[in-house]
């Protein structure tokens, strides 16, 4: 895996953006995975600066998100798709019927799951995928555990997970306990991945995973065994 060390969050988001943007310039019509979270917040802001300049096209890219919240509707604010239409898509000429989040609302989650796994493989597959990591080393929402799920799937959140969540919502209650999730195969059978992670409280966690034991309990570990996945990071200087 190749590391890029920047030196801030901006950096970090800045050298993002222009891999992002050179995947997509060197092929119009890239399928693009996505992810959500604090950590691309900058990476789209650049995104959509570019595309006002001119820089970038994405009348003919496919985006795939990681997941989204079970119970979730679209038109909630704190549901990935109003997230992902907040940060990025209504600021880019992207083409809405190209653009796919796993339906959080849906009433049968595993039916729901199935059917995004088969639309990533009817595109086949991810081009370009973008990954944050959570503070217990999850990569999307496949936690720490015993087994992996290799394909999308409805994951259930660890405690850890749900108390780093519990930030966003008014009321403890409010906070989803489990979420639909591409699986660990899904994501390593991108031709590309860009890892990219920041701040303090991440740092000993992406030091095992990068340079530690590829295992089931920090599974952002696994990317360790991607051969084109480059690392992002403000972590290691």
């Amino acid at each position: 895996m190749k590391i890029v060390k920047v030196k801030s969050y901006e950096e970090m988001s800045s050298v993002v953006a222009d891999l992002i943007i050179a995947e997509v310039n060197a092929n119009p019509k890239t399928v693009l995975g996505l992810a959500t979270g604090s950590t691309p917040v900058g990476v789209y802001k650049l995104i959509a600066e570019a595309y006002k300049k001119g820089e970038v096209d994405f009348s003919q890219v496919t985006t795939v998100n990681l997941d989204e919240y079970c119970g979730l509707s679209s038109d909630n604010p704190q549901s990935y798709r109003y997230y992902m239409n907040e940060n990025l898509f209504k600021h880019i000429n992207v083409n809405k019927a190209n653009i796919h989040i796993p339906d959080g609302a849906a009433s049968d989650p595993f039916a729901e799951a199935e059917r995004y796994e088969s639309l990533i493989e009817s595109l086949g597959g991810i081009d370009l995928q973008l990954l944050g990591m959570g503070h217990n080393g999850h990569i999307a929402f496949i936690e720490p555990g015993g087994e992996l799920p290799a394909k999308t799937h409805q994951a259930r959140l660890t405690e850890q997970t749900i108390k780093a969540n519990s930030r966003f919502f008014k009321e403890s209650e409010e906070v989803p306990v489990s979420a639909i999730s591409m699986g660990i195969k899904t994501i390593m059978n991108a031709g590309k991945i860009i890892f990219a992670v920041n701040g303090n409280q991440k740092c000993e966690v992406l030091k095992k995973a990068l340079f530690g034991p590829v295992t089931t309990m920090i599974p952002a570990s696994v990317l360790q065994m991607h051969n084109n996945a480059v690392t992002v990071t403000d972590c290691l200087n």
